[in-house]
């Protein structure tokens, strides 16, 4: 868990692009609820984006958008990417290289940058994020300091997990509490 600066120092102090946002277990907005965010911008000042990576649509590109059912895309996945814009499609492509502990991110690209990408290296991944998550200056900082969140770095572990497992591997590495909030049910009389 990342310590949150004080208000007063400066907006560098803060940087979050590039890392997890996971819910807190106490988080019950049905919008945010056992989620994890890519944060790919932020700043105190202008508010933040990013998108759900642990909620597949179980649908792909091609059965989202008839003109790309013959593409190369067609078989790409979808994820719910947030509450905001629902009615867009953000493509991503990233890439994990385990030499060097990097993750390597497009986000928002078009098919003609996706197909170059692919082209240049093909170990690339392709995502479609339909909507994303967004938060106004200074509110993603409200949210955090109210324990909303948890602020996890990028981890190469992750990527062979989906759903709900890399929200509750997450909170596992935040210590045996969190790991024992993260298995507790949806109804507490089941458990």
């Amino acid at each position: 868990m990342r310590l949150i600066p004080d208000r007063n120092q400066d907006d560098e102090a803060l940087h979050l692009a590039g890392s997890l946002l996971v819910a807190h277990p106490s988080l019950l907005d049905a919008q945010f609820k056992r989620t994890v965010v890519l944060l790919t911008a932020h700043s105190a000042a202008e508010g933040s984006l990013g998108v759900i990576v642990n909620r597949p649509l179980h649908q792909t590109l091609g059965e989202y958008d008839s003109e790309l059912a013959g593409t190369e895309f067609a078989a790409v996945p979808l994820y719910q990417g947030g509450p905001v814009g629902r009615d867009q499609m953000i493509l991503v492509a990233w890439k994990w290289s385990r030499d060097d502990g990097t993750f390597k991110l497009y986000f928002g690209i078009d098919e003609n940058k996706a197909r170059q990408i692919l082209k240049d290296d093909p170990e690339f991944e392709l995502r479609g994020f339909i909507g994303h998550s967004a938060w106004g200056d200074g509110q993603l900082e409200g949210e955090i300091e109210v324990d909303s969140w948890l602020v996890c770095p990028l981890s190469p572990d992750l990527e062979l997990l989906e759903g709900l497992a890399i929200w509750r591997a997450l909170l596992a590495q935040q210590g045996p509490e969190m790991q024992l909030l993260a298995e507790e049910p949806d109804d507490l009389s089941m458990n």
